[in-house]
């Protein structure tokens, strides 16, 4: 691998007598990764049911190395949404964060999702998740992984951060900033990165990160954490990042990340994070995570205020859907726009901006029938709703499911023998069905199927 001059140079001076072995493993396979959801499967359980070879990744509970030929994204635990595929060295910045079950979370550059699943998981269904991307193509992706791991309580935006730091100011408990960046540390998976880098190096996204990072820290509540990553290993874009902030906002300060053995201390600041490919199984990244100080008295903020609306009337045909649903729903939550309809995270109403998704989607009213969502169908257990077809994850139907196709489940017990069955893989939904005679007639999302 031929590496650009100036980064040769510059990771020289950066890594002083540890440069060869850097370079050294640039040579080595690069390594494969899931990370477990564990808002749907708890790792114990992962561990019993997993059908292919792994490795624990040993600074992140729920990862795991994989081998480059386990075919992890081929299998039906994929599309149930029980894992993501993922760079180890990736999964550290939201494990680091540790986002807590009610907090308010903001991703701000989240797509394609691979930190926002985690964070969302975090949450176990309670506070609320905020992903935005600035690409609209982009948010798109990042909506399917995000309901394809069953995350109820989110709010996925497509919107330039300036506008988003307008309309909640000090509003978010936990917020992670994963910066456009260089892409040093992705030189070894992807050497394209290297002809960008070439074109457009670290000091074209200085600019970018510093204003980020900033509005970033103007969305965070007094007593919150801020989390700031890259995949680079230029100061410029880290720990000059880092201390740029600090001079701007002297509410900011450096707090220490959960340590590993594998970490290397930033550069001039060591309570900030480094990981180098000669150190740990990891392709590279670097953390920052920041508070915020508490204020003696702080006002309360309007804009998180819970709302009080009264419940919506639905037609005959949602109703009878609904009544489908084994869990208490919250009908002051429901949320009917253009015959769509939504459950709402518990929490204040929000401004309006160009959403991509407000809570969880249940489902569309179409002619007087109601058509359930592929979202609601990811976001459910099998006890809550009132019949479900459990397939095994090695029967030949459930690939045809995924395909699309109509089954033949006559074999197979459930509660009920005739209308709607959420359909699983084991004990993990994969989408609706709608049943007739033994016959399945297919509802999984076209947009998803097996390729």
């Amino acid at each position: 691998m031929i590496l650009p001059e100036e980064f040769e140079k510059e990771m020289k001076e950066l890594l002083g007598d540890q440069y060869e072995a850097y370079r050294e493993s640039l040579s080595l396979p690069v390594r494969q990764g899931c990370r477990v959801n564990t808002w749907k499967v708890e790792k114990e359980k992962w561990n019993e049911i997993c059908p292919f070879a792994k490795e624990q990744i040993p600074w992140i509970e729920n990862g795991y190395f994989l081998s480059e030929d386990s075919g992890a994204s081929r299998h039906p635990y994929y599309f149930a949404g029980l894992y993501y595929l993922q760079e180890p060295s990736a999964m550290t910045p939201a494990n680091r964060l540790e986002a807590e079950p009610g907090d308010y979370v903001l991703d701000l550059c989240a797509a394609p999702g691979g930190k926002a699943t985690e964070l969302g998981s975090r949450l176990r269904g309670k506070g609320l998740l905020f992903a935005n991307d600035i690409s609209n193509s982009r948010a798109k992706a990042l909506l399917k992984n995000l309901e394809m791991a069953g995350i109820p309580n989110l709010y996925v935006t497509s919107e330039k951060p300036e506008t988003l730091e307008k309309q909640f100011p000090e509003f978010f408990d936990k917020v992670l900033i994963d910066a456009p960046c260089s892409g040093e540390g992705m030189f070894h998976r992807e050497p394209k990165m290297m002809e960008y880098w070439r074109e457009r190096g670290p000091e074209a996204y200085v600019p970018i990160q510093r204003e980020l990072i900033l509005q970033g820290a103007h969305m965070l509540k007094p007593g919150g954490k801020l989390l700031y990553s890259t995949c680079t290993f230029s100061k410029k874009e880290d720990e000059e990042i880092i201390q740029w902030l600090l001079e701007q906002e002297p509410d900011m300060y450096l707090l220490p990340v959960k340590p590993y053995e594998g970490f290397e201390k930033g550069k001039g600041m060591e309570a900030c994070v480094r990981i180098f490919p000669h150190k740990m199984s990891g392709e590279g990244h670097f953390l920052a995570l920041l508070g915020k100080k508490e204020r003696a008295e702080q006002s309360p903020k309007k804009n998180k205020e819970k709302r009080g609306k009264k419940p919506i009337v639905l037609p005959d045909c949602a109703e009878e859907f609904l009544s489908l649903l084994q869990f208490p729903l919250d009908r002051k939550q429901l949320k009917l726009e253009k015959d769509r309809l939504y459950l709402l995270p518990d929490g204040p109403d929000m401004p309006k901006l160009r959403y991509l998704r407000t809570g969880l989607f249940l489902g569309e009213i179409r002619k007087n029938r109601f058509e359930p969502a592929q979202a609601l169908a990811m976001a459910l257990r099998p006890d809550e709703f009132a019949s479900c077809i459990h397939l095994n994850s090695e029967d030949i139907r459930t690939v045809k499911y995924l395909k699309g196709e109509t089954l033949d489940v006559s074999d197979l017990p459930c509660k009920k023998d005739k209308g709607w069955q959420l359909v699983c893989a084991g004990a993990y939904p994969l989408g609706f069905g709608k049943l007739s005679g033994g016959i399945l007639k297919n509802k999984y999302y076209a947009g998803w199927r097996w390729q």
